[in-house]
């Protein structure tokens, strides 16, 4: 159960299946039952700072919650009860000292939570849920390494994840909660473009945008191809308009600078105008 500073009114008070104890009203139960049980329970304030208040109702932003728990529960555990992802969490403190995510959560701890820091260490690679075709193309149209498929379920996501060890990009914050999960960001805005300035904002990537380096379709780096050799897959205006092409030697998708290199230019300008 949560509070924000009110005295304990429920008159049942019942378990949820993470240990968190919630609220039911309705029903009549003696105040010794009452009594009885909160003396089994532990009581810890979190407060999260930053973007962290993006994933809270807006009447607990900002604000000391009050978290009633039983048992051994960690840190991670009660704030993703509060709707917090654990990727999105850096810094912790207990009662003014260092703490980890894993930390077990003692009765009265006082527990601030701070978002993690922006930047992005090694040469991002990133896995992006079924939701965010166009986000994909945009990223991989600045020359990031993106690996998408429109029919990847959660438990694939997550494997997937784990194993190449990719930074997980998604608007489903319970995906990001799976255990397996180290790397990942919760999207907040729904139109593409915003989701682009998020994503460079959040990893830091203004300095590390190659643009027209990767095939749009399948991922993969593309490489500089002679005109003579693809002459026959041209058509006739593009090869007589046309000298400088590349290719994918993935998917053998050919690139040139038509009309659909002038719309993603405008893409990147923007991108280069907002960072």
């Amino acid at each position: 159960m949560i509070r924000q500073g009110w005295p304990l009114h429920a008159r049942h008070l019942q378990d949820n299946p993470r240990g968190m104890m919630i609220c039911m009203y309705g029903q009549s139960r003696s105040h010794l039952y009452t009594r009885e049980y909160n003396r089994s329970m532990s009581t810890a304030h979190f407060l999260f700072h930053g973007r962290l208040n993006d994933f809270l109702p807006q009447h607990q932003k900002a604000q000391q919650l009050h978290v009633q728990f039983k048992g051994r529960q960690s840190i991670k555990h009660l704030a993703e009860s509060l709707g917090v992802p654990h990727p999105e969490i850096g810094r912790i403190q207990v009662n003014g000292g260092e703490a980890a995510q894993e930390t077990i959560t003692q009765d009265g701890d006082q527990v601030a939570v701070h978002p993690i820091e922006n930047g992005c260490t090694d040469e991002p690679r990133f896995l992006l849920d079924c939701h965010l075709g166009r986000l994909t193309a945009h990223l991989r149209m600045l020359g990031f390494d993106c690996l998408y498929e429109n029919d990847y379920d959660d438990a694939k996501m997550a494997g997937i994840a784990d194993q190449d060890k990719r930074i997980l990009l998604t608007r489903d914050r319970r995906l990001l909660m799976r255990k397996v999960i180290l790397h990942g960001y919760c999207l907040r805005s729904l139109e593409s473009f915003e989701q682009l300035r998020e994503v460079i904002g959040r990893f830091e990537l203004e300095n590390r945008v190659q643009p027209f380096h990767r095939c749009l379709r399948c991922n993969h780096p593309l490489q500089p191809v002679e005109k003579q050799i693809i002459l026959d897959r041209l058509e006739p205006l593009t090869q007589q308009y046309f000298d400088e092409f590349h290719i994918c030697p993935n998917c053998q998708q050919i690139y040139w600078k038509g009309s659909h290199y002038e719309q993603m230019l405008k893409v990147v300008e923007r991108v280069n105008v907002n960072s």
